[in-house]
């Protein structure tokens, strides 16, 4: 899709803190019939303990039929951890990476946690790179090549920007096919990003994360690094009380809205489990038929 020019929408379903993943995976399906290309499913999202995301992946492709996004976090594997799940993931048939760097332990649930960090998304993404090109990190010719496409990050509101674009260079030098941004509330920000961006050449998912209320958007603001959600904003989602879910729904659209002739896609966060918010959006492209979205929209 993304070298074809069509517009993509991913929509993320993480896996389940527990043993469970049958709700996930209808989730995901409900999803899918509401006109989403792509499912991505994220690794141990804010240093929280849950299932296996390889796992997670792997079943949506077989339960589904649908193609997955892996986020591959370099936190908590070493060196020889992270080349031993990027080899399973090919064996498995997963064959979309998002490399992230990784949160820290200490925002999670286990703060005493060891994180590994053997290396960083630059360099996981150097070792993935020359997988597909059919070579192990030690050097040595591989029995047969990866066949990966590569996403990274990106924070449009970074504190340090001069230093977030920098790294994106740096990024695309080590391997990087496409770019998944963190959710962004203000078009100014997001202009700027896009327009710094674009000699990189790079396709873009611009990250829509709708708000589910005030106190989900202070947060945000005030917890999340690379998370700046302008006072406008934060004053429509405390203006609107009981409707504040629509009201995210509403401005995460608006951002879309803004930029989709220009981006290669839109990469959809439903906030707390609230999946009916990413089929209100999936609604607002235009996706879907209206019976599967009528029959999918419960969270």
């Amino acid at each position: 899709r993304l070298a074809s020019g069509r517009f993509s929408v991913s929509v993320e379903v993480n896996p389940p803190p527990g043993l469970n993943p049958q709700k996930k995976i209808e989730v995901a399906r409900k999803l899918i019939d509401a006109g989403a290309d792509v499912i991505n499913t994220s690794d141990g999202p804010r240093a929280s303990c849950r299932m296996s995301n390889l796992t997670m992946a792997e079943l949506f492709q077989r339960e589904v039929g649908c193609e997955t996004i892996l986020h591959v976090c370099c936190r908590d594997r070493s060196l020889l951890g992270l080349v031993s799940h990027l080899l399973a993931a090919q064996v498995s048939g997963i064959r979309n990476l998002v490399i992230i760097t990784g949160d820290p332990p200490k925002m999670g649930q286990f703060p005493d946690s060891t994180a590994v960090y053997d290396v960083d998304s630059v360099g996981l993404l150097e070792i993935a790179s020359g997988m597909n090109a059919g070579v192990d990190p030690a050097g040595r010719e591989m029995e047969a090549p990866t066949s990966f496409l590569l996403a990274t990050g990106a924070e449009p509101a970074a504190r340090d920007y001069e230093g977030e674009l920098r790294r994106l260079e740096a990024k695309k030098a080590a391997g990087a096919d496409f770019v998944m941004t963190q959710p962004v509330y203000d078009p100014e920000t997001l202009e700027r990003f896009l327009a710094d961006a674009r000699p990189l050449g790079l396709p873009i998912l611009v990250g829509v994360l709708p708000l589910a209320n005030h106190r989900n958007a202070e947060f945000l603001h005030h917890e999340v690094p690379g998370m700046r959600i302008p006072e406008p904003v934060r004053e429509r989602m405390r203006s609107a009380g009981d409707g504040a879910g629509a009201e995210g729904v509403r401005i995460a659209s608006e951002m879309v809205e803004l930029v989709k002739d220009r981006v290669a896609g839109v990469y959809i966060m439903p906030p707390l489990g609230r999946y009916s918010s990413a089929l209100r959006i999936l609604e607002a492209l235009g996706r879907g038929e209206p019976e599967a979205l009528a029959s999918a929209k419960t969270d």
